[in-house]
């Protein structure tokens, strides 16, 4: 199997993209934020498509318009509770944008497409390289707004009454799940972004309540599914995305019956 320089682009794609996921999805799922996370990834089909109108890569086009709707929906703060239609309206619509834009240039028709349902065996070595530079990017920005990210997913109340700009730390935050979630894309797709992203965050939750433990285990759950998803892709030549997001479900059903037991 690493014979293929493809399959080596692939495995080191998939371990850069799941470990980022697993980390921020983690805290996505802590701030019970996983809907507008869902809406961002819609949201960066349409750049996505809309880059490939331009002449420019998907991918920089998908991470300037989940970044700007991050942003946006982060300013939104306590306002963006209970607008669940409003959220699933702006999805829909930038899905039917993306449409748009690919009935009038075409040429990148195969390329854009593929963004719906992930492609990890055909990442570049540039693509590659890009993946790893926005992973650093990722893992330094949260890492400087970590303190205040957990106190304020924590404790709100408490974290806005000892000075902590709970507007600026979404902002902020989900600027970083813009990023994660174009990432996320290259290896499951823009209609999958959950199975990476969120289901090991939440299968972690349910397995531990220490935050160490819990971002720790999302990381090596969104690894260890994304690398045996792959193999089993390579060996029964079913999509790598299917083995991914059965793998997932999997896990998630899993720490299910665990947390259930333990609460007996």
């Amino acid at each position: 199997m690493f014979e293929y320089e493809f399959m080596i682009n692939a495995f080191a794609a998939s371990g850069i993209v799941a470990i980022v996921s697993g980390i921020v999805g983690f805290f996505l799922v802590m701030r019970q934020q996983t809907f507008a996370g869902h809406a961002l990834s819609h949201v960066g089909f349409t750049g996505a498509t809309g880059a490939a109108l331009l002449g420019i890569s998907p991918l920089w086009g998908m991470i300037g318009f989940t970044v700007v709707a991050g942003i946006v929906m982060g300013a939104l703060g306590d306002r963006l509770s209970g607008r669940d239609v409003a959220i699933g309206m702006t999805l829909s619509l930038s899905l039917g944008a993306g449409l748009l834009f690919l009935h009038f240039f075409t040429a990148y028709a195969t390329q854009v497409t593929m963004l719906l349902f992930g492609n990890v065996l055909g990442v570049s070595s540039s693509v590659l390289m890009s993946l790893a530079w926005l992973a650093l990017l990722v893992f330094s920005a949260l890492t400087a707004i970590a303190r205040p990210l957990i106190f304020s997913s924590l404790q709100p109340e408490l974290a806005e009454a000892k000075g902590v700009s709970l507007r600026t730390i979404s902002v902020l935050f989900l600027a970083i799940v813009g990023i994660a979630i174009a990432q996320c894309t290259q290896i499951v797709g823009v209609l999958l972004v959950s199975t990476l992203m969120v289901g090991p965050a939440a299968a972690a939750q349910n397995l531990t309540t220490r935050i160490s433990t819990g971002i720790a285990s999302a990381a090596l759950l969104a690894l260890t599914q994304a690398w045996i998803g792959i193999t089993l892709a390579f060996y029964t030549d079913f999509p790598t995305s299917f083995w991914i997001t059965t793998l997932s479900s999997i896990v998630y059903g899993v720490s299910l019956l665990v947390r259930w037991c333990r609460s007996l």
